[in-house]
């Protein structure tokens, strides 16, 4: 089975959890990037953090994550909709370093720690939902953990871990987000404290094939769990020609004119999927046509 995603309740609901395996969906995010092994590190821990965060949402809502830390890694956008589908881009591809001292690629030197984590949730309203906190880390797992407490005053845990092949390509990639509930006691929160202080790294368990279901069952206990659903997820980019042709139309004539007469034809470049467009002179005219 490909990637997928796991929701679940324990302890009689009063934790909420989720976790993914996701290394098809970072490994295609890498591909079209050409990010270097510390960059797709980060890249891939922020997708998968804000695919489970998506998740959470109702209906058709979907988020913006941004993260800047005045790294050399630069800006981190991802989208992700409730449907499972996410997209990424690191503003600074070919960013890598050596292991940091607990011999793991150095998400925290590649993001940076002087910034900011932010949610754009737009949820089919008039106004978005936006929220944001300080980096504490870079590590970027426990920044969104500082997230769910301080923006949303939701006591979370959350792990997302990468492992890189030789060749650049994603070797393992998965994650958690475990969430308190009001009635969560003393004994819950000391349960889970010791689960998680025990437990490898999540990257490792991906790596030894243990499928999301398995990992919340590591985390948790397996008789403290209730499977609530599983979801697929994947890379998917939302960019297409139409797409670019309807936000030509809305330049107007003047800038479409514009095109025409000084280039000749237009060209654009999705940051996301790194696809790129062309119009010709004659489908920007056609294009004007439209706009009239």
């Amino acid at each position: 089975m490909g990637d997928y995603l796991v929701k679940a309740t324990a302890f009689n609901g009063k934790v909420r959890a989720y976790s993914l395996v996701a290394t098809d969906m970072v490994n295609e995010a890498v591909r079209r990037q050409g990010t270097w092994p510390t960059a797709s590190a980060a890249l891939g821990r922020a997708m998968m953090a804000s695919t489970m965060m998506a998740t959470m949402l109702k209906g058709d809502s979907k988020l913006t994550v941004r993260i800047e830390g005045q790294g050399p890694i630069g800006a981190i956008i991802v989208d992700a909709n409730t449907k499972g589908e996410t997209r990424g881009y690191v503003s600074n591809p070919q960013v890598h370093f050596d292991l940091n001292s607990q011999g793991k690629l150095d998400v925290a030197r590649a993001v940076g720690t002087n910034g900011h984590l932010s949610v754009v949730k737009d949820l089919g309203m008039k106004e978005n939902f936006t929220g944001s906190v300080p980096l504490v880390s870079g590590e970027l797992g426990e920044d969104f953990t500082y997230y769910f407490a301080s923006s949303e005053q939701t006591p979370s845990s959350v792990g997302v871990g990468v492992l890189v092949n030789p060749d650049n390509t994603i070797l393992a990639a998965g994650g958690f987000i475990i969430q308190l509930m009001p009635g969560a006691d003393d004994a819950v929160i000391e349960e889970i404290e010791k689960r998680l202080s025990s437990i490898p790294p999540i990257s490792k368990l991906v790596e030894a094939g243990m499928p999301p279901e398995e990992m919340i069952y590591a985390l948790l206990g397996d008789d403290n769990v209730k499977i609530l659903d599983t979801q697929s997820i994947t890379f998917a980019c939302r960019c297409s020609k139409e797409r670019i042709e309807s936000a030509i139309i809305s330049l107007g004539k003047a800038e479409i004119q514009s095109m025409i007469d000084e280039d000749g034809g237009a060209e654009t470049h999705c940051s996301f999927c790194n696809e790129e467009y062309k119009l010709t002179k004659e489908e920007l005219e056609n294009l004007l046509e439209k706009s009239k």
